[in-house]
């Protein structure tokens, strides 16, 4: 089979548009997608740790939702636990009626400050001070140790004790306790 010029002309020119084609088609198509996947790659690599993230978040979630009952339990039976009103009210008196049953009939107590209840939302912690002037050493450590076993929600934080020099039997006393108590503004 023989090609004349005319013919060779145009299979040149067609092999031409052929090259020139395939050269479009690759780096106009090719490239852009080429460029996409690695765009989608790199989406995806960076979107993995917060998958696991979230993943474990769910599961943290799900723990949370199966301690919820016991949870409320707890704290229905601590807000079983605190009178009601405010503790400025409630609180004197009953330190002063428990004294009184250790045989302590002198004390006074006072609120030293308020603070809300860390990781206890709906709560707040108040600061006391127990100022026993005359009392004996053996009769105050029964004392404290009824009143922690008495009170689960008080915690003493601080005492202090002094010898009265003219009455070596009796001491003056100081205890710093704290309490749990609502947050009747909530």
């Amino acid at each position: 089979m023989k090609f004349n010029a005319e013919e060779i002309k145009k299979l040149i020119l067609s092999v031409i548009m052929i090259g020139i084609l395939l050269f479009g088609y690759k780096n106009l198509m090719l490239d852009d997608q080429d460029r996409r996947e690695l765009l989608g790659n790199k989406s995806i690599a960076d979107l993995e740790p917060k998958i696991k993230g979230a993943q474990e978040q769910i599961l943290r979630t799900a723990e949370m939702e199966k301690k919820a009952p016991a949870e409320n339990e707890t704290l229905e039976q601590i807000r079983s636990l605190i009178p009601a009103g405010e503790p400025v009210a409630w609180f004197p008196p009953h330190m002063v009626e428990f004294l009184k049953r250790q045989g302590m009939d002198k004390c006074s107590v006072r609120l030293n400050g308020i603070s809300p209840a860390r990781d206890l939302p709906g709560f707040r912690m108040t600061s006391w001070a127990i100022d026993l002037p005359k009392t004996e050493f053996v009769q105050l450590a029964i004392a404290i140790a009824g009143l922690e076993n008495e009170e689960p929600l008080l915690k003493i934080t601080n005492l202090q004790i002094e010898a009265n020099r003219s009455d070596l039997q009796f001491q003056h006393a100081v205890l710093t306790v704290e309490t749990l108590v609502k947050d009747e503004k909530r």
